[in-house]
């Protein structure tokens, strides 16, 4: 009988004793103690700890002087919406250019696809091209530069000869625009002002969005212009 009280006592304290050191343990990586989950995308085999989500923004209430100020800024806005689509697809058709070029090992041979495409690129644009304004001419060609890091002047350029790219940039400069013209959103209010257009236009699936190849934090430009009247030049 007493053996038998014995071994009860015994086993229950071992038993006291085993929980709390699981409990112990638990206190010390509570990781431990939770289930791992994960996810599979349909149509992918690939197991994953977690889901990448895009950056969402929160974007601040636009307020103007007066109705001037606001009525740049709306045509600002139309004209930049306009002309984003031509300058995606520029950038899509010099990536489509680059990565083919990769795979012509001769000189020639590269040269000979190079002019069927920029043939093929002025075919596709020109027409909707000519139609442009000046201020929408020149917010393309900033848009060129913010899709592939390369103003106009540089791409005619490397897909022509200089000369030819000399005097295409003389001929938009008698329309007041420059080839080599350059997006920087860091240093230039108007710039900022495209921008945030693009990402308001972007966050409501009004325009596809592409990503800009310039180094850039939209965030941060939010902060350092938020002072600022969003009043575009001339």
């Amino acid at each position: 009988m007493w053996r038998t009280s014995f071994l009860i006592v015994f086993l229950t304290f071992h038993s006291l004793c085993f929980t709390q050191e699981m409990e112990g343990d638990s206190l010390m990586n509570p990781m431990d103690s939770i289930q791992d989950y994960y996810v599979r995308f349909e149509g992918d085999s690939i197991l994953y700890s977690s889901i990448a989500l895009d950056e969402v923004y929160l974007f601040g209430k636009l307020e103007f002087a007066d109705r001037n100020e606001k009525l740049r800024y709306y045509i600002l806005r139309r004209k930049t919406l306009k002309v984003y689509p031509y300058a995606k697809l520029a950038a899509e058709r010099l990536v489509e250019l680059n990565d083919s070029l990769q795979h012509i090992k001769k000189r020639r041979h590269q040269k000979r696809y190079t002019r069927k495409v920029q043939k093929f690129i002025e075919e596709e644009f020109s027409a909707e091209l000519k139609k442009l304004t000046r201020t929408e001419g020149q917010i393309l060609v900033k848009l060129i530069y913010r899709q592939t890091g390369t103003t106009a002047f540089d791409l005619v350029k490397e897909l022509r000869s200089g000369w030819r790219a000399f005097w295409y940039n003389t001929t938009a400069s008698m329309f007041n625009i420059s080839l080599k013209e350059e997006f920087r959103p860091e240093n230039v209010h108007e710039d900022y002002l495209i921008e945030d257009i693009l990402q308001r236009a972007f966050a409501s699936n009004r325009l596809d969005r592409q990503k800009s190849v310039l180094d850039y934090d939209y965030a941060q430009l939010s902060n350092k212009w938020k002072n600022v009247s969003p009043t575009p030049k001339d």
